[in-house]
């Protein structure tokens, strides 16, 4: 599990907007959010939050990309769908293993493993500056923007 201070995982992240950021030296600030699946109450407004912060993160100098278990054929519907401006990454289990992401739920008694909502504020220079876990949508976009400005 990564923690604020850590250096990010030797990772490298393909999103669908054809970036490609290797975590450990990303080069310039980059937030990743992880997040359980595309086009849910939820996740869509963490996506559209975000969404409507990319032209403050790009001027902030950072790279925002959201993480879920979803196909890139999933990504690209849930896009175009909403409108998202921001790149969406498919993991299939190293990402959310290494942050620690990947974790049993439970929902009406029963268990299973699921995708964590959680962010991680990595710097230009691969360390982890913020953690958040458990993240309540509401407000968090603007806190995790609030957090790369200060940084």
């Amino acid at each position: 599990m990564i923690d604020q201070g850590q250096k990010a995982p030797a990772l490298t992240v393909e999103a669908t907007d054809g970036s490609r950021i290797d975590l450990s030296a990303p080069g310039v600030p980059t937030i990743l959010y992880f997040y359980p699946r595309d086009d849910t109450s939820g996740c869509t407004r963490e996506a559209q939050d975000f969404t409507s912060l990319a032209d403050d993160f790009a001027a902030a100098g950072a790279k925002v990309i959201g993480v879920s278990r979803d196909s890139e054929k999933s990504h690209a519907k849930f896009i175009d769908k909403y409108g998202l401006k921001v790149g969406l990454a498919t993991d299939e289990g190293p990402l959310s293993e290494a942050f620690g992401t990947w974790v049993e739920k439970s929902m009406y008694g029963r268990k299973y493993m699921g995708m964590e909502r959680a962010t991680f504020l990595i710097g230009a220079d691969g360390t982890v500056l913020k953690v958040w876990r458990k993240v309540k949508v509401p407000g968090h976009a603007g806190e995790v923007l609030g957090a790369v400005r200060g940084a």
